[in-house]
C-alpha cells in the first residue's frame, strides 16, 4: 500500500485563514425586515439558502489547499537482477525406503518420513530458485517440473508415497530424467550448463533401468552439472515393517543395507558434487545445510522509492465544489424577491 506523506505541509496553515473568515462571517448580523412577523418566516429561508453555497465554497477551498500541500504515496521497491539456481531433487521411492532406522524425538521413522521434512525445509530456504522433483523406483518419473511455486511444490512432496511405482532402484534413469528436465530450462556458457545442480537421495544400489548411474554422471559432467548424492539408512541390518492386506502393521523383520556408497561417491566426484552419508536425521539435515551453503549465489539488489502524486484527487473535486457554489449563489441572487431587499431605517 505504501505511506502517505505531504510534500508541502505548510499550505495547511491556509486552512486557518479560511476557518477564520467563516467564523467572522457567522458573527455578522443578518438584516431583519420591519414587516410584522416577517422575521419568523423569512430569516430561516434567507440564511438556509445562503449557507449552502458557503459550505460548498469552504469545502472546495479546503480540498484545494490540501492539493497544494501535495499528498504523495511513497512505496519502497526492490529489484533483483541475478537469477537463482535450477535444482532437481531425485528421490528414491523403492520399497526399502520403508525401513524404520531413523528416530526423531523418540519416534521411529522410515527413511522417506525422515527425508521429507528436510527436503521441504531446503526448498523454503531457496525462494529464488526453480526447483523440480523426480521420483524413481523400478522406473523414473517427473513429479514436478522446474517451478518457483514452492507452495505447490511442497504439496506435491507431501503426496509422495512408497509403492506407487514398480519396485526396484533405477538410479541411472532417475538421473537421466533429472538431466532432461534441466536441459529444458538450459542456460549455457561456453557449452556448459550454468546455475544448475542435482540432489540424489537413495538407500540402495542400481538394479534396474536402461541408463547406468556412471553413464548419467558422464553426461552431467559434460554439461557442467554437479550431482550431490545422499546415502540414506544405517549400516548393517534395519527394521522393516510387515503389513497385512489392509495396511495394518503386524510387526518387523530385519533387512540388510543395500547402499552402494562407492557408486554414490564416484557420481559426486565425477560431476564436481559431494557425497553425504545420512545415517540419522541430524546428518540428513547437515547434508542439506552444506548443499544449501555451497550452492548459494549472492543477489545484486536495487532498492528505490516509487512516488505517486495524489493532489489531482483533491484538486478536481475542490474546483468542482467551488464552481457549484458559484452557480448556486448566482441562482440565489436571481431568485430573491423584492421583499428580500433591506428596507431603509426610519429616521
Amino acid at each position: 500500500m505504501g505511506n502517505i506523506i505531504l510534500k508541502d505541509p505548510l499550505w495547511l496553515a491556509a486552512l486557518l485563514a479560511v476557518f477564520a473568515v467563516v467564523w467572522l462571517r457567522g458573527r455578522a448580523r443578518v438584516p431583519v425586515l420591519l414587516v410584522p412577523f416577517a422575521a419568523a418566516w423569512h430569516r430561516p429561508s434567507v440564511i438556509g439558502r445562503s449557507r449552502v453555497p458557503l459550505c460548498l465554497a469552504v469545502a472546495g477551498l479546503a480540498l484545494l489547499i490540501g492539493a497544494l500541500a501535495r499528498p504523495q504515496r511513497v512505496e519502497s521497491k526492490r529489484e533483483t537482477r541475478s537469477q537463482g539456481y535450477d535444482i532437481i531433487l531425485a528421490v528414491d521411492l523403492s520399497g526399502s525406503m520403508l525401513s524404520e532406522d531413523y528416530v526423531k524425538d523418540g519416534e521411529r521413522l522410515n527413511r522417506l518420513q525422515a527425508i521429507r521434512p528436510v527436503i521441504q525445509a531446503f526448498i523454503e530456504k531457496r525462494p529464488s530458485d526453480r526447483i523440480g522433483v523426480v521420483v524413481f523406483s523400478g522406473h523414473a518419473y517427473t513429479l514436478a517440473p522446474l517451478t518457483t511455486d514452492h507452495e505447490w511444490l511442497a504439496k506435491q512432496i507431501a503426496r509422495i508415497k512408497i509403492g506407487i511405482i514398480e519396485d526396484g532402484t533405477a538410479i541411472g534413469d532417475g538421473l537421466g530424467i533429472a538431466l532432461t528436465r534441466l536441459e529444458q530450462g538450459r542456460l549455457e556458457v561456453a557449452g556448459k550448463r550454468k546455475g544448475a545442480f542435482i540432489v540424489l537421495l537413495t538407500d540402495g544400489a542400481n538394479n534396474m533401468g536402461a541408463l547406468a548411474p556412471m553413464q548419467a554422471a558422464a553426461i552431467a559432467k559434460a554439461r557442467g552439472i554437479p550431482i550431490y548424492t545422499i546415502g540414506a539408512g544405517v549400516d548393517g541390518y534395519a527394521p522393516f515393517p510387515i503389513f497385512d492386506d489392509k495396511g495394518n502393521k503386524l510387526g518387523y523383520t530385519r533387512i540388510p543395507a543395500d547402499l552402494d556408497e562407492e557408486a554414490l561417491r564416484d557420481i559426486a566426484n565425477t560431476t564436481g558434487g559431494h557425497f553425504f552419508r545420512a545415517a540419522d536425521t541430524d546428518t540428513i539435515e547437515s547434508a542439506f545445510r552444506d548443499i544449501n551453503q555451497s550452492q548459494t549465489i549472492d543477489f545484486q539488489a536495487k532498492s528505490y522509492l516509487v512516488t505517486t502524486e495524489l493532489f489531482p484527487w483533491l484538486a478536481g473535486p475542490g474546483l468542482g465544489l467551488l464552481l457549484l457554489a458559484a452557480l448556486l449563489a448566482r441562482r440565489g441572487d436571481r431568485n430573491r424577491g423584492p421583499w428580500a431587499e433591506p428596507l431603509p431605517q426610519a429616521s
